[in-house]
């Protein structure tokens, strides 16, 4: 619960960057303007610098921001994960993994940058599951207009499965599943990206409701990453067929890498119908990993380092008046690591489901009686 309220509060304060924008009134050429000859003009890199820093600084034919001080917002979030490994010799051999989608429903209210709320287990109401299975799981996405930061870590439980295997026998049926306690993963990292055409195109405005994108818009995005993975894998927790067919490259004991990345990608928001908009977004990453293995091979423990390719996945559907909104939106990533006769694929993504309203207009909004 209290992740969560964490992930709104600061996803929450990037949408004010954005959002409190005020309507500029125009001075005209009267006795009291100023003679800009007769002011000292910042450097250019102050300039720079300013205009970098000024998140309210969009098209207003493009994008419309929040007139609204308050929002009420009831969500369910349900978290997805998967595992592979992967040896290609003497046999190609594919051992994939994943536990049940962990499911959350809340509500939450928000003032301004503050989003406060509350979020309850589904397994919790029906009294499924059991606790000590369960790991630790935080996700915090910042949106702003021209920024964006993505800061999680994840430690997994051991209530995996089995639910698919090749290479081993021709007898296992195509939806084979077992449970497997012999998977621990611990991942923490921060993603750092910026949006090139700022002005027009919105990420708020599909993943935070805190703007609305009014025409078609894409865009750029390049960004950094780093990241650390620790994978706890016991195959002698594998049914026997599986162990004493699984090739020696597969029987690794634990891996440590760290993952750094340059990505570069692009995204567009499609204003379909009015107040209708759907977003797509991909960003590749050419990522360098440094790992430390300890296998039972005749390598024993060792360092390699190697690039791969990551991937980073957002869409989002969202109806949205600007007082009210529904929508659905998904985060995923995905994380590739090869090293000679031995592969580990991962992925971890968050389906959100909302709805919700925003109510009280700003002052600089109310009209004039």
């Amino acid at each position: 619960m209290g992740k969560r309220v964490i992930l709104y509060l600061f996803l929450l304060f990037s949408l004010s960057l954005q959002a409190q924008t005020e309507e500029k009134v125009s001075l005209g050429n009267d006795s009291t303007e100023v003679d800009s000859t007769a002011t000292a003009k910042p450097s250019a890199f102050k300039r720079a610098i300013k205009k970098f820093m000024n998140f309210s600084d969009f098209d207003t034919l493009y994008i419309s921001p929040n007139r609204y001080n308050y929002a009420l917002m009831v969500t369910h979030f349900s978290n997805f994960e998967y595992y592979s490994i992967t040896s290609e010799l003497p046999q190609p051999q594919k051992l994939s993994f994943s536990p049940n989608p962990h499911n959350k429903i809340g509500l939450y209210f928000g003032w301004r940058w503050i989003f406060l709320g509350w979020s309850v287990d589904v397994n919790d109401i029906f009294k499924k599951g059991t606790r000590k299975n369960r790991g630790t799981e935080f996700d915090l996405s910042l949106y702003s207009s021209k920024l964006g930061v993505d800061i999680f870590y994840r430690r997994t439980g051991n209530n995996y499965k089995i639910h698919k295997i090749r290479g081993f026998s021709d007898d296992i049926p195509s939806n084979y599943s077992e449970d497997f306690s012999g998977i621990k993963v611990d991942i923490k990292g921060l993603n750092l990206y910026y949006i090139f055409n700022n002005r027009k195109f919105s990420y708020p405005a599909a993943f935070s409701q805190s703007t609305n994108q009014r025409r078609n818009a894409g865009t750029f995005i390049a960004g950094f990453s780093i990241s650390k993975h620790h994978l706890d894998f016991d195959y002698t927790a594998l049914p026997g067929f599986i162990q004493e067919a699984m090739n020696p490259a597969m029987k690794v004991k634990d891996i440590k890498y760290t993952n750094a990345n340059i990505s570069f990608g692009y995204a567009y928001n499609w204003v379909f119908a009015r107040n209708c908009l759907a977003c797509l977004s991909l960003t590749p990453a050419i990522a360098y990993k440094a790992s430390d293995v300890d296998a039972e091979t005749n390598e024993a423990k060792a360092w390699y380092g190697k690039f791969n390719l990551d991937f980073l996945l957002r869409a989002g559907i969202v109806y949205n008046t600007g007082k009210y909104y529904i929508g659905t939106s998904f985060v995923g990533k995905n994380y590739n690591y090869h090293r000679n006769n031995f592969s580990v694929d991962n992925g971890f993504g968050t389906l959100q489901i909302y709805a919700g309203f925003n109510f009280n207009t700003r002052k600089e909004y109310r009209k004039k009686k």
